[in-house]
């Protein structure tokens, strides 16, 4: 009894036990909101990552090998062979190519722009066919999302490249910029570019070509590279203003690049879904290869920004914990100066018959005391400001008329985190077990003094 009651009275009476109990606040609230962040920047990758590809990318390679048999241009057989497999919910063709927008008409106007402007100019362009594309990944949503900067969204999600009503009929075809793009460019419901692109012709030349579109409206993914440079338009608009020749219109008209598949459950079948796809796709005569990626997960596309992210994460709870290593030499410190100037206490104690095992959990206690306080106000700060770190952010860059998070860097345009409370609870257990191991030396120091040593101490 006497052990609890004396280390909480040491603590309240001695100012200096509150800057271990503030070392441990800070060193646990951090490490929660640090890695709260980098998990929720995992996260975020992971969700908008996956959102505009899908569980699964099929990329064949074109490009004809000598003495090997060139593949389908059409979509369609992959289609059909990926559509047949139960476990396979949707699956839609992309036809992708790199492009910039031009500001004038002609492409001597290309030369004359501003490195900033021809720097925000540069596009990717991506084919799609409407339909089977909202089945297949998540840009219905990114559609109804309302913009952050203001431009206008389309206005019937489900047809993306229909006229705005009221739009007067043109010959250009209609496309969706991001948000980003359109805020950029300053476009608008029915706006006008001119896209200019560079392509090989079948002669082995490069030649250009340059087309105006009308902007049917924008969309948002809170993916800051695809907002900023993203264009879709209908798959066969893409093939046609890439050219063809005359008598081959219907074959260049149904070209792709990939095709993007959704599956019913991606945790139990992507991996094993992946590896039949690739064998069955390489014996129709449909990949090129078993071997050469032609088949992957949107992880496996996404593997290195992914494991940078994790890495990140790791290294940064690994030198956050010398916070809380910094915190235990402090009650190190801190009840080793208590030991020496308490030692007649110590000795009035064992007088009145204090075991060295009571003297030592006595001041045990106090560590207890210290890691408890610092423990409990460190991971409610941590966890209340995880959650509401977005917001703080923003009220700290007003505050200072500085932009701290620039929402430009990042994939996306919030600071994510993701608070996990086994996450939560490892790291409250690691400051306990670290505070209690600094204070077991002070302690032990305290149970082996002698009795009549520390009566006599001045």
């Amino acid at each position: 009894m006497y052990k609890s009651f004396l280390s909480w009275r040491y603590i309240v009476a001695r100012r200096t036990n509150w800057i271990g109990v503030v070392g441990i606040t800070v060193g646990v609230g951090a490490l929660i909101l640090i890695l709260s962040i980098m998990a929720g920047f995992l996260a975020e990758s992971r969700k908008t990552l996956r959102g505009s590809l899908s569980d699964l990318i099929i990329e064949p390679f074109m490009v004809a090998r000598r003495g090997a048999p060139a593949l389908p241009t059409s979509p369609t057989p992959l289609l059909e062979h990926v559509r047949a497999d139960p476990r396979v919910a949707a699956a839609s063709a992309h036809l992708t190519w790199g492009g910039m927008i031009v500001h004038g008409n002609a492409l001597d106007d290309l030369v004359r722009q501003n490195p900033r402007t021809h720097e925000d100019g540069f596009v990717q362009l991506v084919g799609i066919d409407a339909a089977d594309e909202l089945e297949t990944t998540d840009l219905g949503e990114a559609l109804r999302r309302a913009s952050r900067l203001g431009t206008a969204i389309v206005e019937d999600p489900s047809q993306p490249f229909a006229p705005p009503p009221g739009a007067a009929s043109g010959p250009y075809a209609w496309i969706v910029v991001g948000e980003q793009l359109a805020y950029t460019h300053g476009l608008r419901r029915g706006s006008e570019i001119n896209v200019v692109t560079v392509m090989p012709d079948d002669g082995g030349r490069v030649r250009d070509a340059n087309r105006k579109f009308r902007v049917a409206g924008t969309f948002r993914s809170g993916e800051n590279e695809v907002d900023r440079a993203r264009i879709y338009l209908d798959r066969s608009e893409l093939a046609d203003f890439l050219g063809h020749l005359p008598e081959r219109i219907g074959e260049r008209a149904d070209r792709f690049s990939q095709v993007l598949v959704r599956l019913h459950d991606y945790a139990s079948d992507g991996q094993a879904l992946k590896a039949d796809l690739r064998r069955g796709l390489f014996d129709s005569g449909l990949v090129r290869d078993l071997d050469a990626g032609e088949v992957k997960t949107w992880e496996d596309h996404r593997q290195n920004l992914l494991g940078a992210i994790e890495n990140e994460k790791t290294l940064l709870g690994i030198m956050l914990s010398l916070v809380l290593v910094v915190a235990g030499f402090t009650v190190f410190a801190i009840l080793s100066m208590l030991v020496t100037e308490k030692r007649r206490d110590i000795g009035i104690l064992t007088a009145l018959g204090a075991t060295p095992g009571g003297i030592m959990g006595l001041y045990l206690m106090i560590g207890f005391w210290d890691a408890l306080l610092g423990c409990l106000a460190g991971s409610v700060i941590g966890v209340l400001s995880a959650l509401k770190i977005d917001a703080i952010e923003q009220s700290l860059s007003r505050a200072f008329g500085y932009q701290i998070f620039n929402r430009d860097v990042y994939l996306f345009d919030h600071i994510p985190s993701v608070v996990d409370p086994t996450g939560v609870a490892l790291i409250v257990g690691g400051a306990f077990v670290c505070t209690l191991l600094f204070a077991a030396f002070p302690a032990w120091r305290a149970a082996r003094l002698h009795p009549i040593d520390a009566l006599r101490y001045e």
